[in-house]
């Protein structure tokens, strides 16, 4: 009985000095974040004629870095009416409006088609503004 003590209480003592560890002064494991950034809608959805005859009703967003679009201070540009404060807004809509329209609705209505035509508009937006998007989002879309 004695020889098996003389292993037990230390494995308790090992065990409870653990469990103090990792309760008391070990860090929490950091939060990782489903989506990392800001989430900016463009405030005016997109009506196009698609390559097929069809027409695409979408309504588009950008995951940003949490600092790409600053405050509007005093001497701050008004936007026009329908637009945001991304600053290159007309540009990002450009290209949207001419990757979709060259697409068919099938591209947009099939789930692993429609994640393409996001990458090769994200990748276009990198190509051609300033914007740094991390992703491009439809959150509403209606074929017809």
């Amino acid at each position: 009985m004695k020889g098996k003590l003389k292993f037990v209480i230390p494995l308790a003592v090992l065990l409870v000095l653990g469990m103090a560890y990792k309760v008391v002064l070990a860090k929490p494991a950091e939060e990782k974040h489903k989506v990392e950034g800001m989430v900016y809608v463009l405030p005016k959805e997109f009506l196009l004629n698609l390559a097929d005859g069809r027409y695409a009703k979408l309504s588009v967003a950008l995951v940003l870095p949490h600092d790409a679009i600053a405050a509007g201070g005093h001497g701050a540009a008004t936007p026009p009416e329908g637009y945001g404060a991304l600053e290159q807004e007309g540009a990002v809509r450009a290209v949207i409006t001419d990757i979709v329209t060259d697409h068919k609705a099938g591209d947009l209505t099939a789930r692993k088609r429609r994640e393409r035509l996001r990458e090769e508009i994200l990748k276009e937006i990198k190509n051609h503004t300033d914007v740094k998007a991390h992703e491009v989002l439809f959150t509403d879309l209606a074929v017809q």
